[in-house]
């Protein structure tokens, strides 16, 4: 796996052994950062079930000013801090090694806020409709956010989620995109 674009275009990703963890196939991550382009430049992101971290790096690549990484199975930690050091952008990122529902509730207490969130949980778990319930009852997306659930095409989460409503979607096969804007959001200027 390697950055796609941006700044550190052509770095080499390390990515743990074995399955439990699922990278994000290359052309989705194109068609994700193609369609957050607008709003990646100085755009905090919280990315969510991270693995080695492709999305929020690949995001920092392309001009993100933070991402915070939420990890919980050990060897893609391990993957994702040797990834960040790599890169060169320990500044930027925060990698936490955490559930996630207990890490979301931790930054909401720190007062957090994100401009975008990504989530790819297991597709086994239901933790997509789960965390996006978290996420829209939480004031961790700004209000002029975009939260975006990587699922199975088959199993599509609520298109309501506390504050957060389902806008547009994106299918390549057996996965897609579900693209959220946070309760704030009515500038038809801003959609990405």
């Amino acid at each position: 796996m390697r950055v796609l674009a941006g700044s550190l275009k052509g770095r080499r990703l390390e990515t743990p052994r074995g399955s439990t963890t699922r990278p994000t196939a290359d052309q989705v991550r194109i068609a994700l950062m193609d369609t957050l382009t607008p709003r990646l430049p100085g755009a905090r992101l919280l990315d969510l079930f991270a693995g080695a971290g492709g999305v929020g790096l690949e995001a920092l690549s392309r001009g993100a000013a933070q991402a915070t990484f939420v990890e919980r199975d050990a060897r893609a930690i391990g993957a994702l801090r040797a990834n960040v050091a790599a890169l060169g952008v320990t500044v930027q990122a925060r990698v936490e090694r955490a559930d996630v529902r207990a890490a979301l509730e931790r930054l909401a207490r720190e007062d957090a806020r994100f401009d975008l969130v990504f989530l790819d949980p297991p597709y086994e778990d239901d933790a997509v409709t789960s965390t996006l319930a978290r996420l829209g009852a939480l004031p961790l997306v700004e209000s002029d956010g975009v939260v975006i659930a990587q699922h199975l095409t088959k199993r599509p989460p609520p298109a309501e989620n506390g504050r957060l409503t389902a806008f547009r979607t994106r299918r390549f096969g057996e996965t897609t995109l579900t693209f959220f804007r946070a309760g704030g959001y009515d500038s038809p200027s801003q959609t990405p």
